[in-house]
């Protein structure tokens, strides 16, 4: 079962999965008028290295914890594919919505 990014990543957009990402299955773009990245499910390898770099923990390995987010992912991933990736944020730089916390 695929990864997938969270509600967490909204607004944020660090970029560290991306760089981590081995098969190129992480797509940025806006979501709902913010920042936002998605897994596409499809290409997804369920390889973990996403998992770990993600500074705030907005990935889950599974689509089973977060049912609506994999969805989103799903629906967002041809769409957001064609977009140019994102770079890395410095290291340590704070996280943009205040609920979130780097892990």
């Amino acid at each position: 079962m695929p990864y997938v990014i969270t509600n967490k990543c909204l607004g944020e957009r660090y970029g560290d999965c991306v760089e981590a990402c081995p098969v190129d299955c992480i797509h940025p773009g806006d979501y709902q008028g913010q920042v936002f990245m998605v897994i596409d499910p499809n290409d997804c390898i369920e390889c973990d290295a996403c998992l770990p770099v993600c500074p705030i923990g907005a990935i889950v390995a599974s689509a089973n914890e977060d049912p609506d987010y994999a969805k989103i992912n799903a629906d967002l991933s041809p769409q957001f594919k064609n977009n140019p990736p994102v770079g890395t944020r410095p290291k340590g730089d704070p996280p943009r919505r205040p609920e979130n916390k780097l892990v």
